[in-house]
């Protein structure tokens, strides 16, 4: 893998005609239409689209969103396009992109990008639908306002398609090392994703479209500081205001280096350090990242590299009739590529519980579940899950190192109060993965659980079948109703 900063051929063009990264993309955004998409494509995007709506829906109620939404109403502004769970306001377009961004990842309950390129950590590449999602929606309201006629539901998948694309082979193009060395790639490499949509959705051509990318290159941010803080949601707001911002500048006419992606200091280049461009340059669509490798949609509110461990102790428990009483201890092994993004030892408070082992694996173990209900700042900081959370402890394990960062592995060793031992080897195939996927039957569990005390059954079920139709929807900004549950901003 090249571990050095990568001019690409484009640039020692005498004629200057581009041939990298950045015109692939935006090629491909550009002339993407909604009959090259197939039938597989466009289901997987419908399911992207109800779990990102649940997670955005229930991210609207977070803490995080109050110091936000002051913020955002303190700055008035055109009224150009709606909040998520606030359909009564209308902000400036790239406000409504950070609030909506923000929201889809405040419970870090999205879905994850699988690595598909050798070495790169499998798990670990970025958050693939909330920018994409929340750049095409806020970019179609605004659309609909300016033109007086509403987006359909097939120019939206398109657009959200067409940045969800150029996200995962961007993430996938660059040095692992980005994420290893503390970027977030949710925001990073999100923001190209959500510059993307929203370029597609205001029908920029080709041209138009790298200048969004180059504009982008410039803004794209978020560092792992952030984790377990209310930044680290953020990142993907910004992403996704950052894409909106640099899809308007460029239909203004803002100018932009269009080698933005792979050219010499291009983004490549400086935040991998470096990159193989030409592992995906000619592979845009070809297939979809969403089809092959595929993506996780998450059962449970936290990084998806937990989530194996936590089906492991749940069903580990199940197995043997364990409740919480019978607990002594518990033992987590596994390799780098679990242990190190999970920083807190004991979690305090709920955004702590997202990075702290001892903490998810507590709520399997007094809840038996790990939803909406259990990661909230009091039961983190119950004296149950004090006491529980002091009984587990992870391990590094050279064995299971060895064994490689191409899937998720782990195992789950419980001794009992009273001298019994049990182990469980985490499943490879975890649920929710593309090889273990939940049932839309699920999937619509798992919106419940989100919707759960902000909107009723009733129009859960009309979200439902919006977007299980929604190559058939007349207006995509019915979203924006359906989701309403805040009267007042």
């Amino acid at each position: 893998m090249n571990q050095h900063p990568m001019t690409s051929a484009a640039s020692d063009d005498p004629h200057g005609h581009l041939s990298g990264l950045t015109k692939a993309a935006a090629s491909f955004v550009a002339d993407l239409d909604y009959d090259d998409l197939d039938n597989e494509t466009l289901r997987l995007a419908r399911r992207c689209v109800l779990d990102g709506l649940a997670v955005a829906l229930a991210g609207s109620e977070q803490p995080g969103m109050k110091p936000l939404g002051a913020y955002v109403d303190s700055l008035g502004g055109t009224p150009q396009a709606r909040l998520i769970g606030r359909a009564a306001s209308r902000v400036p377009a790239h406000l409504a992109a950070l609030w909506g961004g923000t929201a889809g990842h405040a419970m870090d309950w999205d879905d994850t990008q699988l690595a598909e390129g050798p070495g790169r950590p499998y798990g670990l590449l970025m958050h693939p639908t909330m920018p994409p999602l929340i750049a095409a929606l806020t970019m179609s309201d605004l659309v609909a306002a300016e033109t007086g006629q509403p987006v359909d539901g097939r120019r939206f998948l398109t657009a959200f398609l067409a940045g969800f694309e150029v996200g995962c082979k961007v993430a996938e193009a660059i040095n692992p090392d980005h994420y290893m060395r503390g970027f977030h790639t949710s925001g990073t490499i999100g923001t190209f994703a959500a510059a993307a949509a929203a370029a597609k959705m205001l029908g920029l051509d080709a041209a138009g479209v790298a200048q969004a990318l180059g504009l982008a290159a410039s803004m794209a941010s978020g560092i792992r500081a952030g984790f377990g803080t209310m930044t680290k949601p953020m990142h993907v707001g910004r992403a996704a205001e950052n894409g909106v911002t640099a899809a308007l500048l460029a239909r203004h006419g803002l100018s932009a280096n269009p080698e933005a992606l792979d050219g010499r200091w291009g983004y490549l280049a400086i935040a991998g350090p470096g990159g193989e461009p030409a592992l995906v340059r000619d592979r845009f669509g070809r297939p979809h990242t969403i089809v092959s490798p595929g993506i996780s949609i998450k059962p449970y509110p936290s990084g998806v590299l937990t989530h194996p461990s936590m089906d492991a102790m749940l069903f580990l428990m199940r197995e043997n009739g364990l409740t919480a009483d019978d607990i002594a201890s518990v033992t987590l092994k596994a390799g780098s590529n679990v242990l190190g993004p999970i920083r807190f030892r004991i979690a305090t408070t709920e955004l702590e519980g997202k990075f702290s082992f001892a903490f998810l694996l507590t709520a399997i173990i007094l809840a038996g579940r790990a939803g909406k209900g259990e990661f909230t700042d009091e039961f983190v900081s119950s004296k149950a899950s004090q006491d529980m959370q002091r009984r587990i402890e992870t391990v590094f394990d050279q064995s299971i190192e060895d064994m490689g960062w191409d899937r998720i592995r782990s195992k789950i060793e419980v001794t009992t109060k009273d001298g019994r031992q049990f182990e469980r080897w985490a499943n490879e195939n975890y649920r929710g993965s593309p090889h273990n996927p939940l049932s839309d039957a699920e999937l619509e569990g798992k919106f419940r659980d989100c919707a759960d005390g902000l909107i009723d059954a009733d129009r859960m079920q009309q979200v439902f079948d919006f977007v299980w139709s929604l190559d058939e929807a007349a207006n995509v900004g019915r979203i924006f109703d359906l989701l309403n549950w805040q009267s007042q901003p």
